[in-house]
């Protein structure tokens, strides 16, 4: 598979800094939303599966493309795995030191 031809003006520095540039946008909306879910549940009770599930469908297509295109090295799978694990920790602490609403 050959790439196609890059239109005028826009050269692989180009196209690094737009891929930069939305790789920062998605961690500022996926930590945003992720702030979000625990304010509304730890301030206000609500339930935000919707929202968490957003982030978690996001989440999984980027690194299964990533994996598709094998792009990702075994550290980098090793680091992924360590923070889920760790996520999950930290929300099962959560879960059971926070008050709950009756």
């Amino acid at each position: 598979m050959t790439a196609a031809p890059l239109p005028t003006g826009r050269d692989e520095r180009t196209l690094a800094i737009e891929n930069a540039s939305y790789r920062w946008a998605y961690l500022i909306l996926a930590c945003g939303l992720l702030l979000d879910i625990n304010v509304r549940n730890y301030f206000h009770f609500t339930g935000n599966g919707d929202l968490l599930l957003l982030v978690i469908v996001a989440s999984l297509f980027c690194s299964i493309y990533q994996a598709r295109a094998r792009v990702m090295t075994r550290a980098l799978i090793y680091v992924m795995l360590i923070a889920g694990v760790v996520a999950a920790a930290i929300a099962v602490l959560v879960t059971l030191i926070r008050p709950h609403h009756h």
